[in-house]
């Protein structure tokens, strides 16, 4: 399965991906495309699960928090260019 290309959505000149790809010709495998919303289904039963593994600390999150609304460009840019190491937050005023 392939996901996670949101790096690449609006890359014109330097798509990146698979380098062996004839490899998948060679093996007679396949690949095959997917997005979270194929499984909305199971997105109750997952929530349950992984809220569960995280309270007994076996899923931990990883968060890249930065602040003010005034930084929403430079913060938004980080999707496509994967300049962040987890969740993306901008947090625009303190609780």
């Amino acid at each position: 399965m392939i996901c996670g290309a949101i790096s690449q959505y609006n890359n014109r000149d330097n798509i990146r991906g698979p380098k062996n790809y004839l490899s998948l010709l060679v093996n007679r495998a396949s690949m095959k495309g997917m997005v979270v919303s194929d499984f909305v289904k199971d997105w109750g039963k997952a929530g349950q699960q992984m809220g569960m593994w995280m309270a007994q600390g076996k899923l931990k999150s990883r968060e890249d928090i930065y602040d003010g609304i005034e930084n929403f460009h430079e913060t938004f840019l980080r999707l496509f260019n994967g300049d962040k190491k987890g969740k993306l937050v901008l947090k625009v005023m303190e609780d």
